[in-house]
C-alpha cells in the first residue's frame, strides 16, 4: 500500500511538473518591433503583440514576425540591355512587413519570394533600358523598380520602401570604348571652342576695319599710335614715316 502511494505521489509530481511547463510556455513576450500570428487548431485566430501574450496550451501555435525594415541584397544578375550590352548588376531592396497576417498566410516564405520577385523585375526593367540610361538615370530606374516590386509584393502584406542599384559591372571592351568616346568628346569640345575663338577674333577685326574705313582720319590716328608704341620700345627698329596721301593714292588705285 505504501509503495502504491509512493508511485502515485511520483506520478502526480511528474504530471504537475508537465502542467507547470505547459503553463509557463503559454506566456510569451514580444518586443516592440514584433508581432505574433496566432493559429488555433490550424485556423487563423488573431495578430497579437507587442508585450505579454497568453497562448492556450496545445490549441494555439504562434508565428513570430518582425516589422523592422529588412535590407535584401539581390544577387548579381547577368543582363543584356536594350542596345545589346552585357552587364552584371546587383541591387539592394529595403522592405518591411506591413500586414503580418498576409505575410504568413498568403505566401510560404515572404523573404525568399521577395528575393525572387526582385531578381526577375531587375532583369526585366534593365533589359528594356539602354546602357546610357543605366549609367546616368539611376534614380528613374530605382523609382520604376520600387513601384513594380511593391505592386507584386503588396498582396503578401509586404511594403517596399526603396530600391537601389548597388553596382554595375561593365565588360573591359565597353570600358575602353567609353574611354575613347569620352576622349573624342573632349577633343570635339576643344575644337569647337577654338573655332569660336577664331570666329570672334575675325569678327572683331572686321568691326575694327569697318570703323577705320568709315573715317579718313581714323587710319592716320591709328598709324601714329602704332609709331608711338614702337618708339616706347627700346629696340633698333627704324621708322620711316609715310605720308597718308600715298596710302590714299593706293586706295584710289584699288577701287
Amino acid at each position: 500500500m505504501q509503495a502504491l502511494i509512493g508511485v502515485l505521489i511520483v506520478f502526480g509530481g511528474f504530471i504537475g511538473f508537465i502542467i507547470l511547463i505547459i503553463l509557463i510556455r503559454s506566456f510569451r513576450i514580444l518586443n516592440e518591433y514584433e508581432r505574433a500570428v496566432i493559429f488555433r487548431l490550424g485556423k487563423y485566430k488573431a495578430v497579437k503583440g507587442p508585450g505579454l501574450i497568453i497562448l492556450v496550451p496545445i490549441l494555439d501555435r504562434m508565428v513570430r514576425v518582425s516589422l523592422r525594415i529588412i535590407a535584401l541584397d539581390v544577387p548579381s544578375q547577368d543582363i543584356i540591355t536594350k542596345d545589346n550590352v552585357s552587364v552584371k548588376v546587383n541591387a539592394v531592396v529595403y522592405f518591411k512587413v506591413n500586414d503580418p497576417n498576409r505575410a504568413i498566410i498568403q505566401v510560404e516564405d515572404f523573404m525568399y519570394a521577395t528575393s525572387l520577385v526582385s531578381q526577375t523585375t531587375l532583369r526585366s526593367v534593365l533589359g528594356q533600358s539602354e546602357m546610357d540610361e543605366l549609367l546616368s538615370h539611376r534614380e528613374t530606374i530605382n523609382a520604376k523598380l520600387k513601384i513594380l516590386i511593391d505592386n507584386q509584393t503588396e498582396p503578401w502584406g509586404i511594403q517596399v520602401n526603396n530600391v537601389e542599384l548597388k553596382n554595375v559591372d561593365l565588360p573591359q571592351e565597353m570600358i575602353r570604348a567609353m574611354s575613347r568616346q569620352a576622349e573624342a568628346e573632349r577633343d570635339k569640345r576643344a575644337k569647337i571652342i577654338n573655332s569660336e575663338g577664331e570666329f570672334q577674333s575675325a569678327q572683331k577685326l572686321a568691326d575694327a576695319a569697318n570703323i577705320l574705313g568709315s573715317n579718313q582720319n581714323a587710319m592716320q590716328l591709328r598709324y601714329l599710335q602704332v609709331m608711338t608704341e614702337i618708339a616706347t620700345e627700346k629696340t633698333s627698329t627704324l621708322i620711316i614715316p609715310l605720308p597718308m596721301e600715298i596710302l590714299k593714292y593706293f586706295q584710289s588705285m584699288t577701287k
